[in-house]
């Protein structure tokens, strides 16, 4: 299960040196729905390797603000604290895995 990302937790997460993987989402958006059982799964075969974590742009907006979060979903890819990469809509779980893979 993806951890739960807002804007309280998500600069000390980012800053953790692991690699970090952001699910801006909200609970009305259909392709957000789409690929949160991918989003779960993954967290779950990287637990320990990848933080990864969902930010529901309905309850926080700070973190949302700062990355000029536009469409959702939208997935952010950090690695030693700096974003390196940016997928914006739905992706199959493969997809996503490469870019999670491309971190380590």
């Amino acid at each position: 299960m993806a951890s739960k990302i807002n804007d309280e937790n998500a600069k000390e997460l980012i800053a953790s040196g692991k690699p970090v993987v952001i699910d801006f989402w909200a609970e009305w958006c259909g392709p957000c729905r789409a690929i949160a059982p991918s989003v779960d799964e993954l967290a779950e075969e990287y637990e320990g390797k990848v933080i990864i974590g969902k930010y529901n742009v309905d309850d926080d907006a700070d973190l949302s603000a700062e990355y000029s979060i536009r469409n959702i979903p939208t997935l952010l890819f950090f690695k030693e604290g700096k974003l390196v990469d940016k997928h914006v809509g739905s992706a199959s779980k493969a997809d996503l895995e490469a870019k999670i893979k491309a971190l380590l």
